[in-house]
């Protein structure tokens, strides 16, 4: 297994910044550069304000400013950035011409082992990987924004990606605390595929006049949201019952049309019996009586420690509209 120890961040904005400033911070020795060694040098000085006022402000532990500080620098050029480098990951905008371009000079510079991560949330890896010479080394390590607070992290291989790749990346990732999850080069992978179709009822919801804004908000944050944190829609399903929603599918149907309609996973489950823990059946898996109270229990304790984190929390700043 690889072990990588040094790392380039080729793109220094406010996301690759965070990310850089995460590896930092874990003991990775990183490196940053951007179009010009002004932009990676200004970079630099903003990461390591910025670290210093999360220390001082609590929301960073003790030693985290000292920690990126002697773990960061920047790169008067992309060659310079990526020489050496374990791993180079290109965090520039997100436009496929400019990922292209980028990541066949990183493939230029780079030593022919390292291994290259584009940080896109919605190209397709296909559309970029003949830009990099042996693709093999080459995924989409996509964190999300801001990445020095967030700590999920989707990896997208590709059909020539190779398994000792992402294995190397998801060793990386879980020496710093940060969980992964490996998906198919799928049209909006798994977080802006499902993100997206959320955003676009609640779009939709506001046109339609059925609730303001600031309604759809409140319920999305404090419902769906909230469990969010602890569960994923997928074994929401369980514990709510495979039957329920498989019912309440086909009524959302009737009355907004097919992009509604159950799938067949879904409601084949159900129709064989499966319905979740209320019967011990699962989507994918069995409930023992055990298994269900332990949930249950580990719930109780989340959903109540959530509660009262946001009720220790002031409130957010409001997003005013903007008025005729």
């Amino acid at each position: 297994m690889r072990t990588i120890t040094t790392v380039a961040v080729i793109g220094s904005g406010y996301m690759g910044g965070g990310i850089a400033q995460t590896l930092a911070d874990a003991g990775l020795a990183v490196r940053i550069a951007d179009a010009t060694a002004d932009r990676a040098r200004a970079a630099h000085a903003r990461i390591l304000a910025e670290a210093a006022e999360l220390e001082a402000s609590g929301l960073m532990p003790a030693g985290h400013a000292g920690r990126v500080r002697d773990n960061l620098t920047w790169s008067e050029s992309l060659p310079a950035a990526v020489d050496g480098a374990d791993f180079i990951e290109e965090a520039v905008p997100e436009d496929p011409d400019t990922k292209r371009r980028v990541l066949a000079e990183i493939s230029a510079a780079a030593a022919p082992a390292a291994l290259i991560g584009t940080n896109t949330s919605t190209i397709p890896l296909a559309r970029l990987a003949d830009a990099v010479s042996h693709p093999d080394r080459f995924l989409v390590v996509h964190f999300s924004n801001p990445a020095h607070l967030v700590p999920g992290v989707e990896l997208v291989a590709g059909a020539q990606t190779a398994d000792s790749t992402v294995a190397a990346i998801r060793t990386m990732l879980t020496g710093i605390g940060r969980p992964s999850a490996v998906v198919a080069d799928a049209p909006g992978f798994v977080l802006n595929r499902v993100q997206y179709a959320m955003v676009k009822e609640a779009l939709l919801i506001v046109q339609e006049g059925h609730a303001s804004p600031e309604d759809v908000d409140t319920i999305l944050r404090s419902t769906l949201g909230f469990r969010a944190a602890f569960f994923g829609p997928l074994a929401m399903l369980d514990m709510a019952g495979l039957d329920v929603y498989a019912d309440s599918f086909r009524l959302l149907a009737d009355a907004l049309g097919d992009r509604f309609t159950p799938p067949e996973i879904l409601t084949d489950a159900a129709d064989a019996g499966r319905h979740g823990m209320k019967n011990g059946a699962g989507l994918w898996r069995d409930y023992t009586d055990q298994d269900t109270g332990a949930i249950q229990a580990w719930r109780a304790q989340a959903y109540s420690r959530m509660s009262a984190l946001l009720a220790d929390l002031p409130p957010a700043p409001t997003l005013t509209r903007r008025t005729a």
